[in-house]
């Protein structure tokens, strides 16, 4: 069974991570859980339940109202969804035209399988291109948790290290339908979910996913927010980051609230609720959140007043820069600036490099670089290039030219080369020479060859590859290759 070992070779060393900018700075426990977010995103489950009839939020008069309803949309949509549920073929589904069709078609597949027909249909998502692979998978995974959770779960026993990367889905589609029997079973099982726990924990603008006493928290949170703050308080593992998942939840809604059940939380645990309330209220009402803020202690006060200007950026950037001038803490402003610029940047281009030129702290601006320039190279590749070529610190300078090189489609290898030139550290330099090369190959095998022959940062090896058009980076498909 290799639904998702496709996946496990991605943050594998010398997988395809290693194209990524500054790699030698990223660790594996930051990738992974980047790969997990993506295919643990939640789909729409519909109704469904498992187990104890007694958790809140699905009385028998709320399922039998949901189900009324789907019977009425069903009813009006018989022709053609009854011609749907007559397909059996994953095949004939991927070669029918329009995706919103296949996935509507998947749907209904997965909606009219028998409790024990799922395995087998597991079994077939391995014939499938790896990006269709991950959306049947997401679906199938996600409606087998509303039938028959354990059997799910237990499934993913069977597909080796891939696994780890199904349970999310697994989880969240049982939580947010059945939070209680979903809690008993993690912890039950933690070993299960040991994988999962160490990928757990994203941290503001972190790229890492959920671990699963977060999942569960945070889908309980959305029926009873007091039951699961109970309940994430009693675990063993995770307490406070589970908490969090809770507090994050109700401040969607109800910061104020949220900012009450914090009290009831460690002091370590505290920081970190505080800046998601703070991020949350800050998107909604940035004055409320900035005077609740303001009566922090003094060690919680500037990194909620930074997290309450990130979510300020999200429809004001150009008014959260300006408060970003107020502030003298340098970690919390290190922290705030990249959001910010990636706000701003999305809206002013030239505001933005004109406004990150104007900050003094090097270390802000290298670290929104990944952030905006991929945004100015593909709205300003000229200013761009002119922001790289003024900054006077190696850093700020190293990591902008880099992510240029990396994000640029609209720029002439040519000129990419010349850029790629600019990066002092060895190592990101070759790495940026090769994906000009390569996208030179593309474009221009002549021009590139002569490039590529005369460039000493291109090593034997990868000359050779790039020459006889094979994969830059070596890597592996199912079995060994180029």
């Amino acid at each position: 069974m290799h639904i998702f070992s496709d996946l496990a070779q991605l943050v594998e060393p010398g997988g395809v991570f290693r194209m990524l900018p500054n790699y030698k700075n990223m660790k594996t426990n930051i990738l992974i859980p980047g790969v997990a977010l993506a295919i643990g995103l939640g789909v729409g489950f519909g109704v469904g339940k498992s187990g104890d009839d007694s958790q809140a939020g699905n009385s028998a008069e709320d399922v039998n109202l949901r189900t009324r309803a789907g019977e009425r949309m069903g009813s009006s949509q018989a022709g053609e969804r009854g011609r749907d549920r007559k397909i059996r073929s994953l095949e004939e589904i991927y070669n029918r035209p329009g995706q919103t069709s296949r996935v509507q078609a998947l749907l209904d597949l997965y909606s009219n399988l028998g409790p024990d027909e799922f395995a087998a249909e597991a079994e077939k998502l391995d014939a499938l291109p790896f990006n269709e692979r991950i959306l049947a998978s997401v679906l199938l995974f996600g409606k087998w948790s509303e039938v028959d959770p354990t059997a799910a779960m237990g499934f993913t026993d069977s597909m080796g290290f891939a696994g780890a990367f199904v349970r999310p889905t697994v989880l969240q589609g049982w939580a947010s339908t059945d939070p209680v029997n979903a809690a008993k079973y993690y912890t039950e099982n933690p070993s299960q979910f040991a994988m999962m726990n160490m990928m757990g924990g994203r941290g503001r603008g972190g790229m890492g996913a959920q671990g699963p006493g977060e999942i569960i928290a945070g889908e309980w949170a959305k029926q009873d927010p007091t039951a699961a703050m109970e309940w994430a308080a009693g675990l063993k593992t995770k307490s406070g980051s589970a908490m969090t998942s809770v507090i994050s939840q109700l401040a969607k809604t109800d910061p104020s609230k949220a900012a009450e059940m914090v009290g009831s939380m460690d002091a370590d645990a505290q920081k970190g609720a505080y800046e998601t309330i703070a991020k949350q209220w800050g998107a909604k009402d940035f004055s409320e959140a900035q005077a609740w803020a303001n009566g922090l202690p003094d060690e919680q006060r500037a990194a909620a007043i930074s997290a309450a200007i990130e979510g300020l950026a999200q429809s004001r950037p150009e008014l959260a820069a300006a408060e970003i001038g107020k502030m003298t803490d340098a970690d919390a402003i290190r922290d705030a600036v990249p959001t910010v610029a990636k706000n701003y940047a999305r809206s002013d281009v030239r505001g933005s490099m004109d406004w990150l030129n104007s900050l003094s702290d090097d270390d802000a601006k290298r670290d929104s670089m990944r952030q905006v320039m991929p945004i100015w190279a593909a709205s300003d590749s000229e200013a761009a290039l002119d922001f790289i070529k003024s900054q006077s610190s190696p850093e700020v300078k190293d990591r902008a030219a880099e992510t240029y090189v990396w994000s640029n489609r609209n720029s002439p290898p040519a000129e990419l080369a010349e850029v790629a030139g600019m990066i002092t550290d060895e190592g990101d330099r070759n790495r940026a020479t090769g994906v000009v090369a390569a996208r030179w190959m593309q474009e221009d095998k002549a021009g590139a060859t002569e490039y590529i022959n005369e460039n000493t940062s291109i090593s034997d090896d990868m000359k050779e590859r790039l020459l006889s058009g094979k994969s830059m980076w070596g890597g592996r498909g199912r079995g060994r290759g180029n």
